[in-house]
């Protein structure tokens, strides 16, 4: 997600300063909400987000195909 569309701006780094990397809805207090979920997971959820918001499927794929290359899954 884009941090400048996040509400909150960010998620919260464990000091309670905004992170400049997670969003609000992922990253809370310098840990992520959900610590278990795997790249593959978090594409089915945005797909299933942006198609709720009123994107086109095709664009909801497109725009999750990044996610196993974030920097969170990078090492994994």
């Amino acid at each position: 997600m884009p941090l400048k569309k996040d509400p909150k701006g960010g998620g919260s780094n464990a000091d309670g300063s905004n992170s400049q990397m997670y969003c609000s809805y992922c990253y809370e207090n310098g840990n992520f909400k959900q610590p278990d979920i795997t790249a593959e997971q978090m594409q089915v959820f945005v797909k299933g987000k942006m198609k709720e918001m009123g994107f086109p499927g095709f664009l909801a794929g497109f725009f999750a195909k990044g996610i196993p290359r974030l920097e969170r899954w990078k090492n994994k």
